[in-house]
C-alpha cells in the first residue's frame, strides 16, 4: 500500500510528496495536466517561502529576489523592507518546473487522472482514478517494471494508508467530504498577465484604487507579473485602467494570456477528516491580497508530512491554524477595510503615517 496519495500535482501537492520522499515515505501523485501548470498568481513568495522552497532542495535559476513590499495609491506610497532575507518573485510555470524535477529525482511518482472518489478503507482510504491512459498501457511500463502493479498502482482505483487533497481552491475532495461552509461577504476575484519590461523596482508592489488593487511582481529580469484583485467581474483592461500610473510603466508588451481565479474566500470545517488531509488552497483561503499563498502552501505541506511521520495527522489541524494564523487575520482586516470606501481610502496614507506599524506588519507575514 502506498503511504501518501497526493491528490493534485500543484506547489502544494508537490511540496508534500517531497517531504514525504524524504521522510522515507512512498509517495505518488495524482495530476491530470502535463507539467508545467501555469494558472493565475501573484506569484510571490515571501521569505519564509523562499527559505522553505530551499530546504526541499529545490533550486529556481530564474527567479528574482525582491527585499520588501510596497503600498501605492497614487498620491502616497510606503515600503517595509524584509529583515530576514528576500522574497522571491518566480513565474508559476518555472516553480512548478524545479518542484517537479526534484519529485522526480526522489522517486516520486505522478499518475495521469483525476480522483473522483474517495473511500475509506480498513487499514487507509482507497481513491478511484479516471481520465488517465490506459492503466496497464505503454504509458505505465515504466511502473510495471517496478512490480507496483501488485501494489495497488494499476487499475482505477488507488489505496494508500493517507490521502493528502491538494486540488485547489474548489477542491473536489474536500466537497465530496462536506467540509465546505458558506463564504459570506462579497466574492473577489483574480486575474494575472505578464508583461515585457524590466522590472522598475525591488519591491512588490500593491497599487490601491477603488474597487480593487493590483499586485506586481518581479518575476525576471525583463518580466512583470501583475495580478489584479476585485469584487468586480470585468474585462482585465478595465481594471488596469483604475491605476494610470502603474499602466504607464507597463511599456511593455502583454507576453501571456489573461488568467481567472476565484471566487477567492473559501471557508473549511477542518483540515483533517479521518485519513484524508487538506494542504495548499484547498485547505481554506482568504484573499490573495497579502500574496502569501505559495509561502503557506509550502510551510503546511512540511507541517502534514511531519504530523503523519510522528503519528500524530490529528495535531497537523491545530499547526495549520498556527501558521496561517496571522496571515488569516492582516487578510481579513484589509479585505473588511476594502468594502467600506471611507476606510478604503486610508489604508495606504495610514501606514504611510504609522511606517513602524506598516513595517511590523509586513515583517510578521514575512
Amino acid at each position: 500500500m502506498i503511504d501518501v496519495l497526493v491528490v493534485g500535482g500543484g506547489p502544494a501537492g508537490l511540496a508534500t510528496a517531497i517531504h514525504a520522499a524524504l521522510a522515507g515515505m512512498e509517495a505518488v501523485v495524482v495530476e491530470p495536466r502535463p507539467c508545467p501548470v501555469d494558472k493565475a498568481c501573484g506569484e510571490g513568495l515571501m521569505p519564509t517561502g523562499a527559505a522553505a522552497l530551499a530546504d526541499l532542495g529545490v533550486a529556481v535559476p530564474d527567479g528574482v529576489p525582491f527585499r520588501g513590499i510596497r503600498y501605492v495609491d497614487g498620491r502616497h506610497r510606503v515600503q517595509a523592507e524584509f529583515r530576514d532575507g528576500p522574497g522571491l518573485g518566480v513565474r508559476r510555470t518555472a516553480l512548478h518546473t524545479a518542484l517537479a524535477r526534484r519529485a522526480r529525482d526522489l522517486g516520486v511518482r505522478v499518475v495521469p487522472g483525476r480522483v473522483d472518489v474517495v473511500r475509506a478503507t480498513g487499514e487507509g482510504v482507497r481513491a478511484h482514478v479516471t481520465g488517465g491512459p490506459d492503466p496497464c498501457g505503454p504509458e505505465r511500463a515504466h511502473l510495471c517494471d517496478r512490480n507496483l502493479c501488485e501494489r495497488d498502482l494499476c487499475g482505477s482505483g488507488l489505496g494508500a494508508r493517507w490521502l493528502v487533497a491538494a486540488d485547489g481552491l474548489h477542491s473536489p475532495i474536500r466537497a465530496q467530504l462536506g467540509l465546505d461552509l458558506p463564504s459570506g461577504g462579497p466574492r473577489r476575484y483574480g486575474l494575472r498577465r505578464h508583461y515585457r519590461v524590466a522590472p522598475w523596482t525591488d519591491f512588490v508592489e500593491v497599487h490601491w484604487a477603488p474597487g480593487g488593487e493590483a499586485y506586481v511582481t518581479p518575476v525576471g529580469d525583463d518580466m512583470v507579473g501583475v495580478a489584479v484583485l476585485s469584487s468586480e467581474r470585468r474585462p482585465y483592461d478595465e481594471h488596469l485602467a483604475r491605476f494610470p500610473d502603474l499602466l504607464a510603466r507597463l511599456d511593455g508588451p502583454p507576453v501571456t494570456p489573461v488568467r481567472g481565479a476565484g471566487p477567492l474566500r473559501q471557508r473549511v470545517r477542518r483540515r483533517v477528516a479521518g485519513r484524508v488531509l487538506l494542504v495548499g488552497d484547498a485547505a481554506g483561503y482568504v484573499d490573495a491580497l497579502t500574496g502569501e499563498g505559495i509561502s503557506l502552501a509550502l510551510l503546511s505541506a512540511r507541517a502534514l508530512v511531519g504530523c503523519l511521520r510522528a503519528g500524530r495527522p490529528e495535531e497537523y489541524e491545530t499547526a495549520w491554524r498556527r501558521l496561517s494564523r496571522r496571515s488569516r487575520l492582516l487578510t481579513a482586516a484589509l479585505v473588511r477595510a476594502r468594502r467600506h470606501p471611507p476606510a478604503a481610502r486610508m489604508i495606504v496614507p495610514a501606514a504611510r503615517r504609522l511606517p513602524a506599524v506598516f513595517g511590523a506588519a509586513v515583517r510578521s507575514l514575512a
